[in-house]
């Protein structure tokens, strides 16, 4: 009898999380420091614990903030994949960079992500003064996972009129949940996910297929996007995701959000991590030089 996706789920987190968590050394950026700290939140769906990266000068202002989800198919906690992109961000960009540890599967299913996702944010929006950044000049992003996160936090806030993120980073994301992953197809033989870890992913952090269409579950299938926060859609030509990422920046756009779309030719879902260096910290050098722009406004 086959293994249940939970317990498939948690195999993966015990004997692949730290390989699927892997940074390539020559992405690590080890020549920016970081001045790192780490803050609790409380949630509705439990405590979090994230860790706050600071740029080193901010001329004695407030600095922005920018909020990151990190990846690992809703079902690997491991933030510090993440590291080098936070280091980086923080000194190019000159922003607070909050790295969230958010619940994951199949311990903590949907929607109990999501919640801890928004209420992280919406907490780092109203305790700026009391912890040295502007909550009001908030941007957020995320990675894979992290992204379908990204997208659910902006679609929440929007529909709850409480915040506005200045940007979202939307990066190889997860975007169709509904749809079966044969169906979602690489130009290459062998990309990085297969449709076999895909359902895996999906049947862990949404148990109840009822629940797959939710517009937070599959941001992609929602048809109501007006009013979403400006995007930075990143997508990569051989990620079995491309087709999901390139539709959802065509539909921002078409609902009148500004969008900057860019297709990373010849590299594969998580090459912002594993390479090609070259492409890695050009899209990372994207993701600052945007943020920068978006927090000055």
């Amino acid at each position: 009898m086959p293994f249940s996706p939970r317990i498939q789920a948690r195999a993966i987190q015990l004997l692949f999380g730290g390989v699927m968590a892997r940074v390539h050394k020559d992405l690590r950026f080890t020549d920016i420091p970081k001045r790192v700290e780490a803050i609790r939140v409380e949630t509705g769906a439990g405590p979090v614990t994230c860790t706050v990266y600071r740029p080193s000068d901010t001329a004695g202002a407030l600095a922005p903030v920018y909020v990151n989800f990190h990846g690992g198919g809703f079902i690997v906690g491991r933030p510090e994949q993440d590291d080098h992109i936070c280091r980086y961000i923080a000194a190019r960009a000159g922003c607070v960079v909050i790295n969230v540890d958010y619940a994951v599967a199949p311990q903590q299913p949907f929607p109990a992500p999501v919640t801890q996702a928004y209420d992280v944010v919406a907490w780092v929006v109203a305790s700026g003064p009391a912890n040295n950044w502007d909550g009001s000049r908030l941007a957020v992003g995320g990675h894979s996972a992290g992204a379908n996160l990204t997208a659910a936090v902006c679609r929440t806030a929007r529909d709850r009129g409480t915040f506005s993120p200045l940007l979202q980073i939307i990066d190889s994301a997860p975007l169709n949940q509904l749809a079966d992953p044969a169906t979602k197809h690489s130009p290459i033989a062998k990309p990085l996910l297969n449709p076999h870890l895909m359902r895996v992913f999906t049947a862990a952090y949404v148990p109840d297929p009822a629940d797959r269409a939710d517009p937070l579950v599959s941001p992609g299938l929602a048809d109501d996007l007006a009013g979403l926060p400006p995007a930075l859609v990143i997508t990569a030509e051989h990620d079995r995701l491309r087709d999901e990422g390139d539709a959802y920046a065509k539909a921002l756009d078409a609902a009148g959000v500004d969008v900057t779309h860019r297709v990373f030719e010849g590299v594969d879902h998580y090459f912002t991590h594993t390479g090609p260096v070259s492409a890695g910290k050009e899209a990372i050098e994207l993701m600052a030089t945007t943020l920068r722009t978006a927090l000055s406004a």
